[in-house]
């Protein structure tokens, strides 16, 4: 690590259970994030921020007037960009060390098992169920961990599925094929700091995930009602009838 990495992370090397060793799972890890949209925009921002070495950002969308309001790494400027596009720039503007791979395509199963094996940490930070259980399925398939967060109206959602560990459920043993479409920002409205709260703790169980600091919501499924600002945890046990991960060794 170089003095000038050193300095740049010196307030998170400093924790104790942290320390150079933590600093350095990140610098060598890489994490896909899928979506740059209202959670994949601050999740970003702050993995790169705190020094992971490689992000790859997938999204097929263009930044448009609407999504201003909460996806905090675009502006003005980047109207009618390509999301990748705008968020590279944000990223390279907070930090210039962080390797950051743009890719604007929506990714498929072919896809995913070509970048995954390569992959650390996959951040769930898309708008839709069938990317959602693509991405769930590769990551079962490769053993790399996930990180899932959904919100909509004012509520969201975080949880942890790691298939390395021989307890831990996958997003299908929460949610099933041909589950609500229509649950969209787009249809149901969401207030911005919502997707920025949801973003922000999909980050920190990112970097617990990586440094092996803390302990992960691996197997809990954290639950926002920013109404009246609370927090619920529930319990998600794995599935053995799961189509996806009941067949996986352990």
């Amino acid at each position: 690590m170089q003095d000038d990495e050193l300095l740049r992370y010196s307030r998170q090397i400093m924790l104790p259970e942290f320390d150079v060793a933590g600093q350095q799972k990140l610098l060598d890890a890489t994490v896909l994030i899928l979506g740059m949209g209202g959670l994949g925009c601050p999740a970003a921002m702050y993995l790169a921020a705190a020094g992971v070495g490689h992000l790859i950002i997938a999204d097929d969308d263009i930044v448009e007037l609407t999504n201003l309001q909460r996806q905090i790494a675009h502006g003005q400027s980047s109207l009618g960009q390509p999301k990748v596009t705008s968020a590279l720039q944000t990223l390279r503007e907070l930090n210039p060390q962080v390797r950051v791979t743009p890719l604007q395509q929506r990714l498929d199963e072919a896809a995913l098992d070509d970048l995954l094996p390569g992959v650390t940490l996959a951040l769930d930070a898309c708008d839709n169920f069938t990317t959602r259980f693509a991405l769930n399925a590769a990551c079962v398939r490769h053993g790399v961990p996930l990180v899932s967060g959904a919100a909509i109206r004012m509520e969201g959602q975080v949880a942890v599925f790691d298939s390395r560990a021989d307890d831990s459920p996958c997003y299908q043993c929460l949610y099933r094929l041909g589950d609500d479409e229509q649950a969209t920002c787009s249809r149901n409205g969401v207030m911005s700091p919502v997707v920025g709260i949801v973003g922000a703790v999909q980050a920190m169980e990112a970097i617990k995930v990586i440094s092996g600091v803390g302990t992960p919501l691996t197997g809990r499924l954290l639950l926002l009602d920013a109404r009246d600002m609370r927090w619920r945890e529930m319990r998600l046990p794995r599935d053995p009838q799961c189509p996806t991960c009941s067949q996986r060794s352990g």
